[in-house]
């Protein structure tokens, strides 16, 4: 028996690459880099793939979107990805994504790519600007 032989495990053979996706309610945008985040592998909008304007941020669109990317990503040689998602947020905007992350997940991992880990970057205010609406708040 010889011991000293590490075993291979699946792992080993993996190309990671990390997905930015920027979802709004208005459109999502993925941008592919490689695992440091300094070079860029490929970019995708809800935008680039759709007619209308209102249908920028749907699932759909968002789905499509990541089978672009995921073609990008193979040929380059990715075969595994780190999610980080990213909403709106600050000061004024929404701290929840849009309805395009979810389909962008599920479309990346039906192209047969690995998922690694999935992280919220969504940025988060610390006191700065006063909002908007005055003293009283928005009255409807």
């Amino acid at each position: 028996m010889n011991a000293a032989v590490p075993r291979r495990t699946q792992n080993d053979n993996i190309r990671w690459g990390v997905v930015h996706i920027y979802a709004s309610y208005n459109n999502t945008i993925l941008h592919v880099t490689d695992i440091t985040g300094t070079e860029t592998i490929g970019l995708a909008s809800g935008g680039q793939v759709v007619k209308s304007d209102r249908l920028e941020s749907s699932p759909t669109a968002a789905m499509t979107a990541a089978k672009k990317v995921a073609e990008i990503a193979k040929e380059k040689g990715l075969t595994g990805l780190h999610i980080k998602v990213r909403a709106p947020g600050g000061h004024n905007g929404p701290m929840n994504p849009g309805p395009g992350s979810q389909a962008v997940v599920r479309a990346l991992s039906r192209m047969g790519l690995r998922i690694g880990f999935i992280e919220d970057v969504t940025p988060i205010p610390h006191g700065g600007c006063r909002k908007k609406g005055g003293r009283r708040g928005r009255r409807v």
